[in-house]
């Protein structure tokens, strides 16, 4: 799992590295909110804990810009001394996903993040059923269509994954981008459209829905 640490405190900052490293975890340390905000836009990662006194941007700006310009759903969350409820409302309001005041164990930020690995299907491969006769296995990238077993590609993977998470919620072409191409290998519409086209041919033509002008719907 990638995660994306924004913190400026050094001996946080290494303490963190470390433990969520020693969980197995690829980190990426970013010790102002500019370059955390960078990061997001040009990598994709699985996870965000922002800190939200750093300089040059606060982890909530930083949150504020990903979600409202990038629409990049990141899970995300807040880490903070403030123990006032301003700046606990501020985050939610900017779509965070958790929020842990400091001081804390390192045993409440383990639990806080499996549960928004369950809850978003981070490096939880699982099979999903889909229907009745569909069942969708990530790890392999397969679907079990009643006994057929067809193979799908990793991308189409990765966007029927992002769809079963988002269920019945219109997702545009932009956010898909966002969120599961990183910018270097960012493609373009047309591409995205074969995979839709790919997996509505297994999945059927109904079970992705195109919303004119907006995006896609999965049911």
């Amino acid at each position: 799992m990638k995660v994306l640490l924004l913190e400026d405190e050094l001996a946080l900052s290494d303490l963190l590295c470390e433990h969520l490293s020693d969980k197995g975890y690829e980190v990426t340390l970013a010790t102002n909110g500019q370059e955390a905000l960078e990061y997001l836009i040009d990598e994709v990662f699985d996870l965000a804990l922002l800190d939200i006194n750093t300089p040059i941007m606060t982890g909530i700006e930083v949150l504020t810009t990903i979600r409202e310009d990038y629409k990049n759903k990141t899970p995300a969350i807040i880490l903070t001394a403030y123990q006032d409820t301003k700046h606990l409302k501020d985050s939610f309001e900017s779509g965070v996903d958790d929020y842990i005041k400091k001081p804390f164990d390192l045993e409440e930020l383990d639990q806080r993040i499996l549960k928004l690995c369950k809850l978003y299907l981070i490096e939880q491969n699982q099979d999903i059923e889909i229907s009745s006769n569909i069942k969708f296995i990530p790890e392999s990238c397969q679907l079990i269509i009643g006994e057929k077993v067809k193979s799908i590609a990793l991308k189409e993977r990765d966007i029927l994954k992002y769809f079963c998470k988002n269920k019945s919620r219109v997702v545009s072409s932009e956010e898909l981008l966002q969120n599961i191409w990183a910018y270097e290998e960012m493609p373009s519409d047309a591409t995205i459209r074969v995979y839709i086209k790919n997996l509505r041919e297994l999945l059927g033509k109904d079970r992705i829905q195109t919303i004119r002008g907006i995006g896609y719907k999965f049911e």
